[in-house]
């Protein structure tokens, strides 16, 4: 049996190949507040647990997930966005990709989205894929208004492997 998270990129896997009407609507959903395009609810609200108090950062999540997905439907297993993106500043060689990275990293809850969109771009303009299930479990940390140690965690992990994949193509 697959872990939720697993399962929800299943499902966006078979939407993008199945449905590509879901996939436009999960796309626009982007110019929303995670979880406010009632559209996007039909392909989404599924994965929400039934105590949905409990689990509001996790909703949030799954939606900035599934818009970011609709933009690349690229799953790459083990490669982290960060990871993906240490790829990406080393073959364009731009330091505004670092710039980018940066802001990310200091981004509030409210303005995450905004800023993953942006990465996402342009990691789906050079065909760079990335782990949508761990970005997912990540998001869910992030996104938590009662975990900052967790945020921060999850700040430090992103940093750390975008910081070593610069150092493993140098070698």
């Amino acid at each position: 049996m697959f872990d939720q998270p697993q399962a929800f990129v299943l499902h966006l896997q078979n939407l993008a190949q199945n449905n590509r009407g879901a996939l436009a609507a999960l796309r626009r959903s982007a110019g929303f507040a995670p979880g406010a395009y009632p559209p996007a609810f039909p392909y989404v609200e599924r994965f929400v647990s039934a105590d949905s108090h409990a689990e509001d950062s996790y909703r949030q999540a799954l939606y900035v997930t599934a818009a970011l997905f609709s933009r690349h439907p690229q799953h790459a297993e083990g490669q982290s966005l960060a990871a993906a993106l240490g790829k990406l500043m080393q073959a364009r060689d731009s330091g505004s990709i670092e710039q980018r990275f940066i802001a990310l990293l200091a981004a509030d809850a409210e303005d995450l989205s905004q800023y993953l969109r942006q990465i996402v771009s342009l990691l789906a303009a050079d065909g760079y894929g990335l782990d949508y299930v761990s970005l997912l479990q990540d998001l869910s940390r992030y996104l938590n208004p009662f975990q900052f140690e967790a945020r921060d965690k999850v700040r430090q992990r992103w940093a750390r492997d975008f910081y070593r994949q610069l150092v493993a193509q140098e070698k």
